[in-house]
Formats: C-alpha cells, structure tokens, sequence
C-alpha cells in the first residue's frame, strides 16, 4: 500500500501526514504541496518541514495560472484586493445570510480542491499510489463556506477518481465527519509533541506569528483548547 497526502502544512493536512505514515511507513508516503497564488508561503514552508522530518518525499506543485483569471475571485489570493476576514466562520456565515449573500466565504478558492485532487490522482497513478489522502473536516463544510470541502463533493469526487483511474487509485478524506478538535486529538494519539504541531500553519495572513483573529485561528485555538493545550498558536 502506497498513499500519496495533500499536505498544505496546515493543521488538519499534516496530522493526516503522520497517520499514513503511521499506517504504511515512511517509505510509502509520499506528500504533494501546492502553490496556487496564495498570499504568503508560510504554510508551503512547514509542509517542507514535516517532510524532512518524517523523512517523506515531498512534490512541490505549481498550480498559480489557473487563478490569474480573476485574482479577486477570493481573499487568499496574492494579488486579490478583497481583505482577510477577521471573524469566525460562524459569524460570517450570519453576516452572509442576513445580507442574503452566498454562504460560500470569501476564502474559498474557486474548486481549488477539485483542482488538487484531480492533479494528486494523475500523480499517484505515475508514482503506484493506491490512495490520495484529503484532509478536509467537518468544519470546513458547515454552512456550505467551502463547497469543495462538503460530504457531497467528497463522495462525488471520490467516485471520480475510483471511476477515472480504473479503479488503481482510491480517494479518502478520513476527517470528513471530525470537526478540528477531534482531528487535534487524532493528532495526539499518534503521539505528535509541541514542536511538530508547532510546525503547522493555520492563519491565513502571512505576518511573523499568527494574527490569532482570523476564522482559522479561532478555530485552531478553540480545538487546542478544547485538548487542554494552551500555548500553541
């Protein structure tokens, strides 16, 4: 069994790291990052990181052409004039629906996922994987914020790639019904310490630490907390 994980070095993507890792062995993990135009690179960094450490090949993938199109289709983009929202998700959520907007956050990159996943299956095929590994959680599809996040999309896209692989490649995104907390605690029991969950980056502004008021810092921080743990931004 061989598994190739898209791994941004945020949170959620390097605890699914360490569990394939965990399930087949070093040797047979292979890791894919990629760049699509985001603001800063400092998730792309840790990602680099982790791999050294766990000692896993890592593909670094240049996927930025594809949304210079419109950088203003979303605020994670570099050259995007929309600013980072600082508010949790629910509470932009709430703004979205009383201004009868879109519940799609203006974070979201356009099938930014679909993109990935279609890339990571062509990959895996080339290197003999048999899984791609997709970090997405339970958060990360509430209220619809991120639509290629939802069960929805994961079951669809999932068939796609059983389907276009002539079934050689499964798809699985093992946190789909965790929220970040549970995906903390997985993290935990596969005996991650202070300085590997240190090396993940969740905030979407590309500043020296952490903002800490961004919806992804709150929700890192509220699933640290929710594990006892107090001093990891």
């Amino acid at each position: 069994m061989k598994i190739l994980v898209l791994c941004s070095g945020g949170l959620d993507s390097t605890v699914l790291l360490y569990k394939a890792v965990s399930e087949v062995g070093t040797e047979n993990v292979v890791a894919m990052n990629t760049f699509y135009g985001q603001k800063h690179l400092k998730e792309m960094e840790f990602a680099k990181w982790t791999c050294d450490h766990l000692k896993v090949e890592l593909h670094n993938i240049d996927l930025s052409a594809i949304f210079n199109f419109n950088p203003d289709c979303s605020a994670l983009l570099k050259n995007s004039k929309m600013k980072i929202v600082h508010k949790s998700y629910s509470e932009q959520l709430d703004d979205l629906k009383k201004e009868g907007k879109s519940p799609t956050v203006t974070a979201y990159v356009p099938y930014r996922n679909g993109l990935f996943l279609s890339y990571a299956s062509a990959v895996a095929l080339q290197l003999n994987c048999d899984k791609v590994y997709y970090g997405a959680h339970a958060d990360d599809s509430a209220g619809h914020a991120y639509p290629d996040c939802s069960p929805e999309f994961i079951k669809a896209q999932a068939e796609a790639i059983k389907e276009g692989t002539a079934g050689k490649v499964i798809m699985e995104a093992p946190w789909w019904n965790l929220n970040k907390s549970q995906v903390v605690k997985v993290g935990l029991d596969l005996g991650m310490n202070h300085e590997e969950f240190e090396h993940t980056w969740s905030c979407y502004e590309g500043l020296e630490k952490p903002c800490g008021s961004c919806g992804t810092c709150i929700d890192r921080k509220k699933a640290f907390v929710e594990n006892g743990i107090f001093d990891i931004d």
